[in-house]
């Protein structure tokens, strides 16, 4: 039986199509004539090789043989970036490396002030980038808070040029440290707000990023929780940490009520600026 797709489904094809289009036609000149189907293992080729335009064709006989004695757990291994090699942007746009020697930097949010926060999650710690100098890179460098856990959310309230506060979303807690426009460095120490349900590191121990986001009028404050597993069925694990959830609190930390439950792997939140949704 042919269903018709949902609007939202169909709407997110058609941007994915647009947006493959787009990539096609952006494609570096070294690649517009690369439509040669890859076959067998020349097809198996890493980031640096990876072009808009190149196919390949793979079939069983191409996989890797079962191995059933080994985990199943085949996470991904991070490798050295080779010199020199950075993203290829679209005509016109020039990508340049703006900061290195982070160690599992996680989410951005930028201040009122144009200042970029940036949660450091691996070291506890929440930094702060301001502007660019002539190389390219950021001109000042901050460490805003440290001795935070697993640190990911951060928003600012309230809302408009002059937030009081910046909150932050660690895996097991909603803090917040004072704030005016301009701090580098936090000028009072953290204030406990919530405690969360904590996560831990996704083989076994769950989803840990709490990210946090304001509601347009300024009430409520959300907080995301990811599920335990990436596989979870919600309609048969109903306890803590089995299903992702939005909890909402006030902005003083107070808990109202589950927002939102039986999501799946909750992490990143936004608001609508036009309608107000999340």
């Amino acid at each position: 039986m042919i269903r018709p797709l949902h609007s939202s489904r169909a709407v997110a094809l058609l941007c994915a199509f647009a947006f493959l289009a787009f990539l096609i036609g952006n494609r570096p000149a070294s690649a517009q004539h690369q439509q040669s189907v890859l076959t067998g293992q020349a097809a198996f080729t890493d980031a640096a090789h990876e072009f808009p335009g190149i196919r390949r064709h793979l079939t069983v006989a191409d996989l890797p043989a079962t191995a059933p004695q080994e985990s199943v757990d085949n996470g991904p291994k991070i490798v050295p970036r080779p010199a020199g090699m950075l993203p290829i942007a679209p005509k016109g746009f020039k990508v340049e490396l703006y900061a290195t020697g982070l160690d599992n930097p996680r989410l951005i949010r930028t201040a009122p002030n144009g200042d970029l926060f940036l949660a450091e999650s691996e070291t506890g710690k929440i930094k702060v980038f301001r502007g660019v100098g002539l190389d390219g890179k950021a001109a000042q460098v901050s460490v805003f808070a440290d001795g935070l856990h697993l640190p990911f959310g951060i928003a600012f309230y309230p809302a408009g040029p002059h937030p009081a506060w910046v909150y932050i979303g660690n895996t097991d807690s909603i803090v917040r440290f004072p704030y005016k426009n301009g701090d580098l460095k936090a000028t009072g120490p953290a204030e406990h707000l919530a405690d969360l349900p904590g996560g831990g590191r996704l083989r076994g121990g769950g989803h840990w990023t709490r990210d946090l986001v304001f509601s347009h009028d300024g009430t409520k404050l959300l907080a995301s929780v990811g599920s335990h597993s990436n596989v979870d069925d919600s309609d048969t694990h109903h306890e803590e940490f089995h299903r992702a959830d939005v909890l909402e609190f006030t902005p003083e930390g107070k808990f109202i009520k589950v927002y939102a439950s039986g999501l799946r792997n909750c992490v990143g939140e936004a608001i609508n600026p036009i309608t107000g949704e999340l």
